[in-house]
């Protein structure tokens, strides 16, 4: 083989095109962010890190990968971009050197109970093509062995619009692998009528007992008294069978009440319709508590939850069905592909070993492919999309990730700094947001954004090595290398919580005692079974207040004061000053501005280009009408008290004329959780993680109940924030409340009462209590992973 002559002689000068090293952002105004001006090597791994509010989640997701992503799109034709979301240039002066951005980031997976880790990860697809191609008996291609996939039938006469006209017979035939009686979803849903009516009184009496449905309401009950259908004085329980099947199953019937024509429909499509097809973290905490009373889900009789239909479930591959196959755990399920020696299906089997693999490797080998995605934490989520660009062959890619450690233990963090730095040395540029000094050490080029949270921050504090965030003297650096110490003495539990034969998932039977009137953490790898034992079995008792990952949903309408409750107080107060109806000091309603009907923008939809939203004219952005703003409070107008920040709104409302208990109260719980720079009118879209998940915690902090279960609270925390939200969980319990927290942080480890470890691996590795004591025990005890690295992290 021979070579082309090469001139050894090397020209001295670089190459113009290697010149391009840096992405280079000038003049940031996203959100927050105050005139930013960075330069962040290419090829390397770039953490940001800041107090939650500061602005990093700006910078790096809606300045640099927005533009990325915007102009990809860009490249498409007019008719696809059509069908994209259209993205708005951020509002920044100069961005250069982008490469392709890939964004791997918290938000939790569609809920939707057909979706599920493996067709969230293709994991399924290529499962289907295996069995269809090597199950026996053969039933089909791929879509027979999907449970998203019906089976369909259907004949009849079509005709062919070409040259002659021409009517043909034909039929149609499609094999799915959906379970007929759940329809895929595994689950079969049961409503408890003795939630919705009392079958001892008569309509006229007031039978209902459905949360909302008065007895004067011309839509709900009396539609039903009045139909001429049912009897309205007759009790329900002596309803004849006719009366009963009207009464619940009618299909919608026109009917005439007091003259004006409204539908009737039989009362449990009506409720379905009305409550149970919504999402139920959308709905209002007490019709919340309707719902889950009144429905009971069960796994469906006829395919035992595995969604598929009897014949996915006959054909199998050495003795194991596809069912059987997506209900392994992950390492399991990987070693059984790995045994399959089949010449003629070797390209899928490759493909769908490296894909298992990648999960094992990840950290999620003890999950299962039938876990329902919207189950999953936002950790584990974040994981879950990873899958895909861990075997990627792409170089020179943008990769940004959202706080890739959340969720997982610290013997898990080491696996990810080493997956983060793999994606870097195969010459890719890796963007953090990161708040664990695990993974601040491990950068390259350390971004620190500050000084504060909210109109306090948005500047960089500290650009550089991780040795000069350490000297830098901002607030990261200072607390880089925080250790909170194990406590010396602990709080005496004043009773137990008993659990007893505690199942649920990879749980084995699990007995246990927590200490109440106490913190306690209860902790272990992620897979081990923490929140199957919590809130499998102490969330739903009377008088505990659960605050789990969930986000909070809301739309740029939505701000603390709705979120909270806040508002209500507040619009009653300027009602009363003012003598007019609360209504008019709402956004959302009377008071709203015509122009923009309380948006306090203007949208201009432009098709397959970013809309343009302008400033209403009308109002000047501040949403209300003219004729609300000369209503004052303590001098204050409407606008003005939604554009104070907490901690000025508290000081407002807590004394003088503008004194409101009830407002300065839930005031005060936003400032107990170190939301006090927040505005009351800043959309909740605009909110980061962190400061979502702590107003969360804030007004469940309203909710009447002896013990609080928190789900991972220092998600999004900066090491700062860490010791306030200690502060925070001391006070509850000196309050006499007691505190269940499901905790990876070694901090509110350390800071516990009493320590409950759950182990010692994850999935069928785990499920059983290996430690039970102080945090002073755990540490001289050391034979958990728990206590190697709580005891490394604390100098024990």
């Amino acid at each position: 083989m021979s070579r082309a002559p090469r001139a050894d002689a090397q020209s001295s000068a670089p190459h113009v095109a290697d010149s391009h090293e840096l992405i280079r952002v000038h003049g940031a105004r996203v959100n927050n962010l105050q005139d930013v001006s960075i330069e962040i090597p290419k090829r390397r791994l770039t953490v940001f890190t800041g107090v939650s509010g500061s602005g990093k989640s700006s910078l790096v997701f809606h300045t640099i990968a927005a533009e990325s992503q915007r102009l990809i799109n860009e490249t498409y034709s007019a008719f696809v971009q059509g069908f994209m979301p259209t993205l708005a240039r951020p509002e920044v002066d100069v961005l250069e050197g982008l490469t392709t951005a890939i964004i791997v980031d918290q938000q939790r997976m569609g809920a939707d109970p057909r979706s599920t880790v493996g067709t969230a990860t293709d994991a399924n697809a290529m499962l289907r093509i295996l069995f269809s191609r090597l199950g026996q008996p053969h039933i089909g291609p791929p879509g027979a062995y999907a449970f998203n996939v019906p089976s369909v039938r259907a004949s009849g006469a079509i005709t062919v619009e070409r040259g002659d006209k021409k009517t043909v017979k034909a039929t149609f035939n499609r094999t799915g692998g959906m379970c007929t009686r759940c329809e895929g979803r595994g689950a079969v849903s049961d409503i408890d009528l003795t939630q919705l009516y009392d079958d001892s009184k008569s309509l006229a009496e007031g039978a209902f007992t459905i949360p909302g449905w008065k007895s004067d309401s011309f839509w709900t009950v009396r539609v039903y008294a009045e139909s001429g259908l049912l009897d309205p004085h007759k009790p329900i329980r002596e309803f004849t069978e006719q009366e009963m099947r009207d009464f619940l199953h009618r299909e919608p019937t026109k009917v005439k009440v007091e003259g004006v024509n409204l539908t009737y429909e039989g009362l449990i499509p009506k409720i379905q319709k009305s409550m149970l097809s919504k999402d139920k973290e959308a709905l209002q905490p007490h019709i919340r508590a309707f719902v889950e009373r009144a429905v009971t889900f069960t796994t469906c009789p006829e395919c035992d939850g595995t969604r598929l239909g009897e014949g996915p479930r006959s054909s199998k591959i050495g003795g194991i069905s596809i069912a059987d196959a997506c209900g392994m755990q992950i390492s399991d399920l990987a070693a059984w592909v790995g045994d399959l020696d089949e010449p003629s299906v070797a390209p899928l089997l490759t493909t769908l070993r490296q894909t298992l693999d990648s999960f094992v490797e990840i950290g999620l080998g003890y999950l299962s492919l039938d876990r329902s995605s919207g189950t999953l934490s936002g950790g584990e989520a974040q994981r879950v999309k990873m899958i895909r660009h861990l075997g990627s062959s792409l170089t020179d890619t943008t990769y940004v990730f959202d706080e890739p450690t959340a969720g997982l233990h610290p013997h898990d963090i080491q696996r990810m700094n080493d997956l983060l730095l793999r994606l870097r040395d195969k010459g890719n540029t890796v963007l953090v947001v990161e708040h664990k000094p695990e993974t601040i050490a491990i950068a390259d080029h350390v971004v620190d954004l500050g000084p504060g949270a909210g109109t306090a921050g948005g500047t960089v504090c500290f650009e550089g090595s991780v040795e000069g965030l350490r000297t830098g003297g901002t607030l990261t650096g200072r607390h880089f290398d925080d250790r909170a110490a194990v406590k010396e003495t602990v709080r005496k539990p004043t009773g137990a919580l008993e659990i007893r034969g505690a199942s649920a998932h990879n749980l084995r039977d699990v007995d246990v005692d927590i200490p109440l009137g106490v913190l306690a953490v209860v902790t272990g790898v992620a897979g081990s079974g923490k929140s199957s034992l919590i809130h499998g079995s102490v969330s739903g008792r009377d008088g505990v207040v659960a605050i789990d990952q969930s986000a909070i949903r809301g739309s740029r309408r939505s701000n603390p004061a709705t979120y909270t409750g806040l508002l209500d107080p507040i619009r009653k107060a300027f009602a009363k000053a003012n003598g007019v109806k609360p209504a008019l000091f709402s956004a959302n309603s009377e008071g709203a501005c015509p122009t923009c009907n309380g948006a306090g923008v203007v949208y201009t939809d432009l098709a397959m280009m970013a809309g343009v939203a302008s400033p209403c004219e009308e109002c000047e952005g501040k949403r209300f009408q003219a004729s609300v703003l000369d209503y004052h409070l303590g001098g204050r107008d409407i606008s003005e008290v939604l554009a104070m920040s907490v901690k000025e709104a508290e000081e407002f409302f807590g004394a003088g004329e503008a004194r409101t208990p009830a407002a300065h109260t839930v005031l005060g719980r936003l400032a107990d959780v170190g939301l006090g720079y927040l505005s009351l009118g800043q959309p909740l879209t605009t909110l980061s993680g962190g400061e979502r998940q702590r107003l969360k915690l804030a007004t469940h902090m309203a909710e009447k109940g002896g013990v609080y279960v928190l789900d991972e609270p220092t998600t999004g925390l900066h090491l700062a924030d860490v010791e306030q939200l200690l502060g925070l969980l001391d006070r509850l319990v000196d309050s006499g409340k007691s505190v269940i927290v499901i905790e990876h942080h070694q901090a509110v480890m350390a800071h516990a009462d009493w320590i409950i470890d759950l182990g010692p691996g994850a999935g069928h590795d785990g499920g059983r209590i290996v430690f039970e004591g102080t945090p002073a025990d755990l540490v001289a005890d050391r034979t958990t992973l728990t206590g190697e690295h709580l005891a490394a992290y604390v100098g024990g």
